[in-house]
């Protein structure tokens, strides 16, 4: 909030305060309850935070930026249905259980979750921005959603949705104002193959494929079928792959604890200090980061240095968070 706030007097110090909007972005794990779209709520944890940034938002009238992504919605329900769902292809629909309205396809339902929670706290006036949201156009083996097909669905879909301006249930009448995520493919980008495979265009500048936004290409592209991968099970544990290297195992330390979990255990003192390996640091910092960040299979990637088990690696008072599914 600080930082918000510093900005703000910037501008308004040259007088673009009213003009340049000031706000952060969010992801759909601020919210603790978004199923039924209706029970959408935030993390009781943030509230603080969130009053105080909300209060900020309504009073420059700056819009509540969220990135909502029904592909790892799709990848944490890998069922035909689901993916129509999420596409924007013709299904039966969801019936929101606390209202009644019915909801065609996944990204109104995460909107309007977050809408619900801004309401719950009485900032219902507040303007939905959605940031990010895209499908990534290949990934990795293992991981189930990602295809050129997919993605020109997705995309294609979700802006004939937008021209539509038909809103969503508890938004209707108005388009919300939607950034796709990306132009371009990120080659560098560490995790899953699909997290470097988001963008409409390659990072050869060639085009991934067409949704109708090049000045060359049709108007309004037609929808696509969807692709169903096989669903994948899960286990309970996160842990290195054999024959890893510590340089990279030492990267996954780095990047885990650096997202903010707990990593006070494996430094000297801590229950999982002992053995003083990379390799026994990087499986308990891999494996909170895996059940952190929602226990999805992508969670549990590290650039295919790790793997899910269904042995408990825990031992003597070093415990590991966790179990089957």
């Amino acid at each position: 909030m600080p930082a918000i706030r510093n900005v703000q007097t910037a501008l308004s110090s040259v007088k673009l305060g009213g003009k340049v909007k000031v706000t952060t972005v969010h992801s759909m794990a601020v919210l603790a309850q978004s199923d039924p779209p209706s029970s959408g709520s935030f993390n009781p944890a943030l509230r603080n935070t969130l009053n105080q940034l909300l209060a900020f938002l309504k009073d420059n009238k700056s819009p509540f930026t969220v990135n909502p992504y029904p592909f790892f919605a799709y990848q944490s329900d890998p069922r035909p249905e689901t993916l129509t769902f999420c596409l924007f292809q013709p299904n039966s629909g969801r019936v929101d259980s606390g209202n009644g309205k019915l909801y065609t396809n996944m990204f109104d339902a995460q909107v309007d979750a977050v809408h619900s929670a801004l309401s719950a706290m009485s900032y219902e006036d507040i303007e939905i921005v959605v940031a990010e949201t895209g499908w990534p156009s290949s990934g990795d083996n293992n991981e189930v959603g990602p295809s050129v097909e997919n993605a020109k669905a997705y995309n294609g879909n979700l802006i004939t949705h937008l021209r539509s301006l038909v809103g969503t249930p508890l938004i209707p009448g108005k388009s919300v104002d939607t950034y796709i995520f990306a132009l371009y493919d990120e080659d560098l980008k560490p995790g899953p193959g699909s997290e470097r495979a988001f963008g409409l265009f390659k990072t050869d500048l060639s085009m991934s494929y067409d949704i109708g936004l090049a000045k060359s290409s049709q108007q309004n592209p037609p929808s696509t079928s969807p692709v169903t991968p096989a669903p994948i099970t899960s286990a309970g544990w996160c842990v290195p792959k054999a024959g890893v290297s510590d340089a990279q195992l030492q990267n996954n330390i780095d990047y885990a604890c650096s997202q903010g979990i707990d990593c006070g255990p494996i430094l000297p003192g801590g229950a999982c200090f002992e053995p003083n390996t990379v390799a026994s640091h990087a499986a308990f910092v891999m494996n909170l980061y895996y059940q952190t960040f929602g226990r999805n299979q992508w969670n549990c990637d590290f650039t295919q240095t790790a793997k899910l088990t269904s042995q408990n690696p825990s031992y003597n008072a070093c415990n590991y968070a966790g179990g089957s599914t």
